[in-house]
């Protein structure tokens, strides 16, 4: 599947956070140069299956955990068995 650069950006920028860390959607906007795309950011997250790209490791900017497409429950339990929780 053919990603736009921007979607190319996300999962550069994703597959780059170490375990046990996160960042925030809009660092994550940010780090792609359009600090005002969080909203975006997430859309692309939502959609990726590709299990390369640690999307669980995306929060919100409030700090609280955010959607996962795997389920919330999921992405609490990934982040827990990589000691950010």
């Amino acid at each position: 599947m053919k990603h736009s650069d921007f979607q190319s950006k996300v999962f550069k920028i994703v597959q780059k956070i170490p375990k046990g860390k996160v960042l925030t959607y809009g660092q994550v906007a940010k780090l792609t140069g359009n600090p005002k795309a969080f909203r975006a950011v997430g859309n692309i997250l939502n959609t990726n299956y590709n299990l390369s790209i640690p999307c669980h490791r995306v929060i919100r900017s409030d700090g609280k955990i955010g959607g996962y497409n795997r389920g919330v429950d999921k992405k609490l339990e990934l982040l827990k068995k990589e000691g950010y929780l």
